[in-house]
C-alpha cells in the first residue's frame, strides 16, 4: 500500500485507523444494545449467539479446509525438510499447529470490533469470547485436516486437490444458506436473524440444560464454560495430530506430484474454423476458466450466495410482495464481486502475455475482447436470475440488468487500472498486489447495489450511492500506476 516509500507510511497507518475506529463504531450500533445480556440469558438470546458461533464455524473451517490443502500442494521447501534430520512427524505436527495459529488470527481478526463493542458497551467478560474465537479455529483445523487426509484415502492425491476446494467452498457458505432458507421460508425474507427466531427454530432447539449452549455461554462470560470448549478444542487437535501427522508426509509427497494444471477434458480434435482474433481470444478465456477446477471452486461460493434470492424469488413467484426489491441489490453485488475475478484473471492473471502481445491486433483490441469474455461468463451466470425476474416484476429485472452491466464494468475498469503481470495460480492472494484495487472494487460494488435497491423501491436518494461509486472510481483512476 506503501509503494516501497516511507512517506505514505503515515497516510496507510492513518487509513488503517480511521477504518478500525469505523469498524467498532458500526459493531456497537449493531450490538451495542445486545450487551447487557447477563450470563443465564433465555433461549431466544441463546440461540441468536450459537447462530453467529455457527456462522463463524462455518467461515472459519472454510478457511482452515484450504489452508490445509495448500499445505498437501504446495512444494516449497518439502524436499528440504523431509531431507533434515528432524522427524517428519514433529515438522508436520509444526506446520498444522501453524495453520491453527493462522485461521485463529484471522477468525479474531474479523471478530475483534464486535467483540470489543460488547466489552465496552457490557463489561470485560464478553472478553471470553477471544478464547471461543481460538477453540473454534483449533477445533476447525484439526476437523480440516481429518477431513483431507480422509479425502486423500478415498480419492488420491489428484481428485483430493479439487474436491477438498469444493467442499471448502460449499462449507463456507452452507450455513449462511440454510439459515436464510429457513428465513425465506419461514418469514419470506432474506434476514438470517428472521430465520434464527423463527417459531420452527424455537421448537426444535434443545433445552436450556443443553451442553450445545455452551460455546454461547462461554463467549457471554461463563468461565466453566469457556474452559470447557477450549480444553475439548485443544484434545482434538493434539488427537487429530497424534493419529495422523505420520500420514501429513506420504500424501504431500504424493501431492507434490501432481500438476497444478489438471485439466477436466483434453481437447478434441475438429475441423479449422476459421475465426477472428478477438473471437480467439475471448474462446481462449472461457476454456481456461472452465478447464481449471482451482479457478471453479475458488469462485463457487460467490455462485453459492445466489441460491437463497433464487429461492426467495421462487417462493414470491407471481406475487406482488417485496421480494423482487430485496433481491435487485443482491444481485447487482454478486456480479460485481465476481467480475472482479474474472477480470483479474483475464487482465493479469494472463499466463501467455508476451504469445498475446505478438497477436495481428492492437493493445487495446485485446483488452477489449478480454473485457468482452468477462461480461460474457457474468451474463451466462445471471441471467436465469434476470429471466425469473422478469416474470415476477419487469422492472426490477431491468434495474438488476442495469446494475449488473455498471457493477461488472466498474469492477473491470479497476482491474484494467492496476492491472499487474501475475499467474492464474496466484488468483487466491491477488488482493495483495494491490489493496487499493481490491477496498475499491469491494465498496464501489456495494455502491452500485445500493444505488439500485434503492432505485427499485423508487427513492430518489438512489442518487447519493451513484455519487459516491462515481468518486470511488475517479479515485481509482486518479491513483492509478503509471
Amino acid at each position: 500500500m506503501t509503494g516501497g516509500k516511507r512517506s505514505r507510511a503515515w497516510l496507510v497507518a492513518f487509513g488503517a485507523l480511521i477504518f478500525a475506529v469505523f469498524l467498532h463504531v458500526l459493531a456497537y450500533h449493531l450490538v451495542g444494545s445486545f450487551a447487557p445480556s447477563g450470563v443465564d440469558p433465555g433461549k431466544t438470546t441463546l440461540i441468536l449467539v450459537t447462530g453467529c458461533v455457527l456462522l463463524s464455524s462455518s467461515l472459519t473451517l472454510s478457511q482452515a479446509m484450504e489452508m490445509v490443502t495448500r499445505a498437501f500442494y504446495a512444494r516449497s521447501d518439502l524436499d528440504l525438510l523431509l531431507a533434515s534430520p528432524v522427524s517428519p512427524r514433529l515438522i508436520f505436527a509444526v506446520r498444522i499447529g501453524t495453520i491453527a495459529l493462522s485461521t485463529g488470527a484471522l477468525a479474531a481478526l474479523l471478530a475483534a470490533p464486535f467483540i470489543n463493542a460488547l466489552a465496552y458497551a457490557g463489561g470485560p467478560r464478553w472478553l471470553s469470547a477471544y478464547g471461543v474465537v481460538a477453540a473454534m479455529a483449533v477445533a476447525a483445523t484439526a476437523l480440516a485436516i481429518a477431513l483431507t487426509i480422509g479425502l486423500f484415502q478415498i480419492l488420491g492425491p489428484r481428485r483430493t486437490r479439487l474436491v477438498a476446494q469444493i467442499i471448502a467452498a460449499v462449507v463456507g457458505a452452507i450455513f449462511v444458506i440454510g439459515v436464510q432458507a429457513l428465513a425465506i421460508l419461514s418469514a419470506n425474507t432474506l434476514s438470517r436473524f428472521a430465520g434464527l427466531q423463527s417459531e420452527l427454530f424455537q421448537a426444535i432447539a434443545p433445552g436450556l440444560e443443553s451442553l450445545f449452549w455452551w460455546p454461547a455461554r462461554a463467549i457471554m462470560g461463563d468461565l466453566p464454560a469457556l474452559v470447557a470448549v477450549l480444553a475439548a478444542s485443544v484434545i482434538l487437535l493434539a488427537a487429530v495430530t497424534a493419529a495422523l501427522s505420520h500420514r501429513f508426509a506420504a500424501h504431500a509427497t504424493a501431492a507434490a506430484g501432481v500438476s497444478a494444471a489438471t485439466v477436466f477434458e483434453r481437447p478434441k480434435a475438429s475441423a479449422f474454423q476459421p475465426a477472428t482474433a478477438a473471437q480467439l481470444l475471448r474462446r481462449k478465456e472461457w476454456t481456461l476458466l472452465r478447464r481449471d477446477p482451482w479457478l471453479i471452486s475458488q469462485t463457487l461460493m460467490q455462485v453459492l450466495y445466489l441460491l437463497p434470492p433464487a429461492l426467495l424469488l421462487w417462493r414470491n413467484f407471481g406475487d406482488d410482495g417485496e421480494a423482487p426489491v430485496v433481491l435487485v441489490p443482491v444481485i447487482v453485488m454478486a456480479a460485481g464481486q465476481l467480475a472482479g475475478g474474472l477480470a483479474w484473471l483475464a487482465v493479469s492473471g494472463e499466463d501467455a502475455p508476451d504469445l498475446v502481445a505478438t497477436a495481428p491486433m492492437p493493445t487495446r483490441r485485446i483488452l477489449r475482447a478480454k473485457v468482452e469474455a468477462v461480461i460474457g461468463g457474468i451474463a451466462l451466470v445471471m441471467s436465469p436470475l434476470i429471466v425469473a425476474l422478469a416474470f415476477a416484476s419487469p422492472a426490477a429485472a431491468l434495474l438488476s440488468a442495469i446494475g449488473i452491466l455498471i457493477a461488472a464494468a466498474s469492477a473491470t475498469l479497476i482491474q484494467l487500472w492496476f492491472r499487474t503481470q501475475a499467474k492464474r495460480t496466484q488468483f487466491r492472494r491477488r488482493q495483495t498486489s494491490s489493496r487499493v484495487a481490491t477496498f475499491a472494487e469491494a465498496f464501489s460494488s456495494i455502491s452500485w447495489a445500493a444505488a439500485a435497491g434503492l432505485a427499485a423501491t423508487g427513492a430518489w436518494s438512489a442518487a447519493v450511492p451513484v455519487g459516491v461509486a462515481l468518486t470511488i472510481l475517479a479515485g481509482a483512476r486518479a491513483i492509478r500506476p503509471r
